[in-house]
């Protein structure tokens, strides 16, 4: 396997294909992982892993096979699968004509990996944090991973596209002696580099003190204030469910009532603005489509084709949903394919969470959100529970712990109601940032936010 360079699997997969044309798609990643409970190291690992897909199209069919590919054998037997699967296809509703002749100057470089050296700084820095919770009465629990994956991408059409991806994410949750009290501390990061275990351990002495006072608080409407860690997992589910073939369907809160979609009208604030750019600045993203398969969101057929930056909402109106081709041949607007971030701001968001919970008399600060469910697609309204940190805010200072709530709220009535955001930085989204980490947001001040139920959930 050694002598099968990702560019070999391209060419050999490309060489063997039936179908009329083919994209194939190598994934080479690797990835690092710490792990620790009880204040001691656990678990550490690093893993190497190869996948590879074949698209075969056959006129307007299409059918897509990925494995993992050690031999030339098993390589030919994927695309054997793939023609055999795409001659068996009916018409696809997105077909297209593939993209043509373009190459990326670096496509005969190597992958490039990751290795438990991200860690030089940090796993040192973890020790200590250990030595000093365990000596102050808290126990730390947490994960971190960091992996690089470099995709290839080449078709028969000419395709010869290459993207390096760094991804890390971080958690740590603190408990106190006799675990009835947690916070939690998470991010995402590129290399590990701004990751400062100290700071982390930190953090999380100063929310179990916010614990020293707990109190019961019912279910109600309170003025809330959303860290951009609950902002980027409500702001992602959003993006997730803005298919431009499911609101054209009249299937999603983005559906003009009697058929279309609502691009062009007003769904939040004037100063509302979400985005996405493959190049912003900490979060960068692949700059062309990588589809293995087609969705509502995405299509095969669109394989390699540049994806810009995109306003997905612009001056608090809908300017944008996910296009694929097929789907903007149907609704009459552009093609507008998925980035792999996603940006809030907002025009006169300024400060930090901190300032905004100084201006609240009496109210809520959340850590973050979790086990979050839909459970009306026209309206987004969303489900979930808070999760390891609900504070009490009176007279802008945090005054004690609160118990858990389940919560009701749809993320585009939020963004039309919220009263203050702060300026807007690199966040994590606790629920989906294992999936999708590259997320900007500011926190922001809800001064109605839905808490349905208590939650004995701790």
């Amino acid at each position: 396997m050694a002598t099968l360079t990702p560019q070999t699997l391209v060419e050999q997969a490309l060489a063997a294909t039936r179908s009329d044309d083919a994209v194939v798609i190598v994934s080479d990643t690797t990835s690092a992982n710490l792990r620790w409970a009880n204040n001691t190291l656990t678990t550490n690992g690093v893993m190497h892993d190869v996948e590879v897909t074949v698209i075969a199209f056959q006129g307007a069919r299409s059918a897509s096979v990925s494995g993992n590919v050690s031999t030339l054998d098993q390589l030919e037997q994927l695309v054997s699968s793939a023609d055999a699967a795409a001659a068996a296809a009916t018409p696809a509703s997105d077909a297209a004509e593939l993209a043509g002749d373009r190459a990326s100057a670096d496509w005969d470089d190597a992958p490039e990996p990751t290795s438990i050296g991200v860690y030089d700084a940090f796993a040192p820095a973890l020790g200590d944090a250990f030595g000093r919770a365990h000596s102050e009465g808290r126990i730390l629990y947490g994960f971190v991973d960091h992996e690089v994956t470099t995709t290839y991408l080449g078709s028969s059409t000419g395709l010869r596209l290459r993207h390096v991806q760094p991804t890390g994410h971080y958690g740590c949750t603190g408990k106190d002696a006799a675990l009835t009290q947690s916070a939690w501390v998470g991010g995402a990061t590129r290399d590990f580099a701004d990751v400062d275990a100290h700071a982390l351990d930190a953090e999380l002495a100063r929310r179990l003190a916010w614990s020293q006072r707990s109190v019961d608080l019912p279910a109600g409407r309170y003025d809330t204030i959303l860290p951009p860690t609950a902002v980027a997992d409500l702001m992602i589910y959003a993006y997730w469910q803005s298919s431009a073939r499911l609101a054209h369907d009249g299937q999603s809160v983005y559906s003009k009532p009697g058929g279309g979609t609502r691009i062009g009208e007003r769904i939040a604030k004037e100063s509302v603005r979400l985005h996405s750019d493959p190049a912003y600045a900490g979060l960068e993203a692949a700059p062309f489509v990588i589809a293995p398969s087609s969705s509502p969101a995405s299509s095969v057929f669109d394989n390699g084709l540049a994806v810009e930056a995109t306003d997905w909402i612009r001056d608090g109106r809908l300017s944008s949903l996910l296009q694929t081709r097929a789907s903007a041949a149907l609704t009459g607007a552009p093609a507008t394919f998925a980035v792999d971030n996603l940006v809030l701001d907002v025009d006169g968001g300024a400060g930090t969470t901190e300032e905004l919970v100084a201006a609240v008399e009496r109210g809520l600060l959340l850590t973050c959100l979790w086990y979050i469910r839909e459970v009306d697609p026209q309206t987004l309204l969303l489900t979930g529970l808070t999760r390891d940190g609900v504070y009490l805010v009176e007279n802008g200072e945090i005054t004690g712990a609160v118990n858990n709530f389940r919560f009701n709220e749809s993320p585009i009535s939020l963004l039309d109601r919220f009263a203050q955001a702060s300026a807007t930085e690199l966040s994590f989204s606790r629920e989906w940032g294992d999936y999708f980490s590259r997320t900007a947001t500011p926190a922001l001040r809800v001064p109605d936010f839905n808490m349905s139920s208590v939650s004995q959930a701790r």
